[in-house]
């Protein structure tokens, strides 16, 4: 799951931000229209302030004016681009339809560090690992806020997201409940049976297919693997497929809010537009979530009434959580985040909305983010068959041909984990993360102004040709510590004490906390892909043109026919 910056920003899945991409254009337009619109009435009010002012100013009053002004020092801004009356720099992120190729673009250019004016907003641009050092290590609590979306509270849970929270005691809070309980080792172990279920579910979906000679959509099979893997971990439901598609109805929508918020005076037309379909969306998505918190509660009570019953009847012996996952009904992290609901005396008050909030921000985050990435893995291994067999090599020395490769076994397969870093490195799904400059300071001797918005992005820092060799090609073995790459060094997540040329999670307090979750769901998943599934595409080569906007997801479905190596449910035919 990828970190985010404002609600449907960083974590906003590839819907989304095609819609963003549809609508260019026309919001472009009316953009330049409304900013031009505004200045002009601007200027006539300064002109009508001007002169009505009283001419006959003292000259003591204009010593002591000049006086102030002399005090207010002129910032020493980061560099910028050359930039247009009214548009600012706008012009500089659009030669691309990619965002961050736009980024990256003026990063060979003007440096690191660039300092930008959208329209009436700006915007700090971070591209290499030793900048994000200053963002996510030196100055981390200054810059460990997130950029307001204007809409935000619009769709969905916006105002209540912990993922946009303020860096305060409720963000603290959650981000310390998820570390340690809803997606520490311990909940991530307890889950592993779902995952298990899932993945077994899907490699017979791909079985049956490869039976009828049945070309899929190898994308869209991922999305749905994830989506339930996250719903069942966290709301133990199998309504996954309703929640998905409310999911992208707010896609849509917030991509039509989220451009919206560009036309300054002008933007309360665009909620005029969709305000209507945005209550009614919010409505069902959240009778769908309070009828599942519902089913939670009454099977706690009657967990309960069950427990009553046994001691009464002598035969109830207590047990601890770890006795849960044997008995198979272990708590999910809804049922703690209820507890704290309920606890009178928890540090902080959790609401029902915080907690829908909370499960939507996960469904939002993990989905799209896990699945693109190992549709990714694969199609790199389609173009890559001698990786592919490598990998498998592996795979057979330490697991064998009579048995499916184990979440267990992911240890022992450092080629696997190699192979899924490597694609995280080139194919980052959030490829631009965000914060907000909450307190001024220095950056490299550049001052960084309060409430400005900074954008750092991951695909430049992690193609540094200055850290990694011949970064855009796919060699895994960067990670293993072999060939020139990195000096021969490993190389590992950015966290306390690392290099940050590797932050595919971003990293400092706003790190993804789903981090430990996601690969272990990947790894498990692309193992068994690798030890099951040859796959037969249509060219000889897979297309790995990204799409537009500011995700880096495939601009085409992957589309292929799995070809059974091995069928772990049949062993003997083998």
């Amino acid at each position: 799951m990828k970190e985010k910056s404002s609600y449907f920003l960083s974590v906003a899945p590839s819907s989304l931000l095609e819609t963003q991409n549809s609508h260019f254009h026309y919001f472009l337009t009316l953009l330049v229209l409304c900013v031009a619109s505004a200045l002009l009435c601007r200027f006539r009010l300064l002109r009508r302030s001007i002169f009505s002012t009283n001419r006959r100013t003292s000259n003591t009053d204009k010593t002591n004016r000049l006086a102030e002004e002399n005090e207010q020092l002129p910032l020493h801004l980061p560099p910028s681009p050359p930039s247009f009356p009214l548009l600012g720099h706008l012009h500089h992120l659009f030669p691309s339809s990619a965002l961050y190729k736009s980024f990256h673009h003026l990063a060979t250019q003007y440096g690191p560090l660039v300092y930008l004016r959208l329209g009436t907003s700006t915007l700090l641009l971070v591209s290499s690992s030793s900048m994000a050092s200053e963002i996510f290590k030196a100055h981390d609590v200054a810059f460990a806020s997130r950029p307001k979306f204007a809409y935000a509270d619009k769709i969905l849970y916006g105002p209540l997201s912990f993922i946009n929270a303020p860096y305060g005691d409720y963000w603290r809070f959650l981000k310390k409940l998820c570390v340690t309980e809803l997606l520490g080792p311990r909940q991530v172990n307890r889950s592993c049976a779902i995952r298990t279920q899932e993945l077994h579910s899907f490699l017979q979906r791909m079985i049956d297919h490869a039976k009828t000679s049945m070309v899929i959509d190898l994308g869209a099979e991922l999305v749905k693997l994830t989506n339930n893997v996250i719903c069942r971990t966290t709301m133990s439901t199998t309504q996954a497929g309703e929640v998905r598609e409310l999911l992208k109805q707010s896609f849509e929508l917030a991509g039509k809010l989220y451009i919206g918020q560009m036309l300054g005076p002008f933007k309360s037309l665009i909620l005029w537009l969709y305000g209507r379909r945005v209550t009614d969306l919010n409505n069902k998505f959240d009778q769908l979530l309070e009828k599942i918190l519902k089913e939670h509660e009454q099977d706690k009570s009657d967990d309960y009434n069950e427990e009553i019953n046994m001691k009464s009847g002598g035969e109830f012996t207590s047990y601890s959580s770890t006795d849960d996952e044997i008995r198979g009904y272990g708590k999910d992290m809804m049922d703690i985040l209820l507890e704290i609901h309920k606890d009178g005396n928890a540090p902080v008050r959790i609401t029902r909305g915080n907690i829908k909030a909370f499960f939507t921000d996960l469904i939002i985050a993990g989905t799209d983010s896990s699945s693109q990435t190992m549709q990714w893995v694969i199609a790199e291994l389609i173009n890559h068959p001698n990786i592919l067999k490598k990998a498998r090599e592996e795979i057979e020395e330490v697991v064998g041909g009579t048995r499916l490769v184990e979440e267990s076994d992911i240890p022992r397969l450092p080629y696997l984990q190699a192979v899924v870093k490597e694609t995280l490195r080139l194919h980052p799904t959030g490829p631009v993360t965000t914060r907000v400059c909450c307190q001024s300071c220095k950056i490299q001797g550049y001052d960084i102004p309060e409430t400005t918005p900074v954008a750092v992005n991951l695909y430049s820092i992690m193609r540094d040709p200055d850290t990694w060799e011949e970064p855009d090609e796919f060699r895994p073995e960067r990670f293993l510590g072999l060939g020139n790459a990195e000096d021969g060094k490993s190389v590992g997540f950015g966290s306390k004490g690392e290099s940050l040329s590797f932050i595919p999670f971003g990293a400092g307090r706003r790190g993804c906390p789903g981090t430990l979750f996601a690969l272990t769901l990947m790894n498990s998943v692309i193992a068994a892909t690798i030890q099951c599934f040859d796959w037969k595409i249509g060219s000889t080569k897979v297309d790995m043109q990204p799409g537009s906007g500011m995700s880096l997801a495939m601009a085409h479905p992957l589309k292929c026919l799995p070809v059974v190596v091995y069928d772990p449910f049949n062993v003997h035919s083998n």
